[in-house]
Parts: C-alpha cells; structure tokens; sequence
C-alpha cells in the first residue's frame, strides 16, 4: 500500500470516527433535553407538593387550635 492509499485510508477512518462522534453528540443533545424536561416538569411537582403540604399544615394547626379552646371552654 502506497502512501496515497495509506492516507486516504487514514482519512476515512477520521470521516468514520467523525460521523460516530457526530452522532454521539446528537444523541447526547437530545438526551440532555429530555432531562431538561424532566427536570422542569419534577421542579414544578415539587413546587406543588410542597404548597399542599403547607395548606395541610395550616388546616391542621387550625384543627389543633380549635380543639385547644373547645378543651379549654369545658
């Protein structure tokens, strides 16, 4: 084998390894939306947890409240 063909080859190969990487990148960049997404979507189920959680909160500390002077009017 030539020089020639012997760079032509390396080229190819460089092509190859370029087209993997390329492909690589795409899959990655649409992972990373995908996660993105998810994040944002897991952000704001956390957002709406925790607002339940405080309005619970306060129903029962006014259900404690209310018990605490029915207990004490008696």
């Amino acid at each position: 084998m030539g020089k020639i063909e012997h760079a032509v080859d390396d080229l190819l190969a460089v092509e190859s390894r370029m087209e993997d990487l390329l492909g690589a990148l795409q899959r990655l960049k649409e992972e990373n939306k995908s996660l993105r997404a998810s994040q944002e979507s897991l952000v704001a189920e956390r957002a709406n947890l925790v607002a339940k959680n405080e309005q619970a909160r306060t129903r029962v500390e006014a259900m404690i409240s209310r018990l605490k002077s029915l207990e004490q009017s008696t």
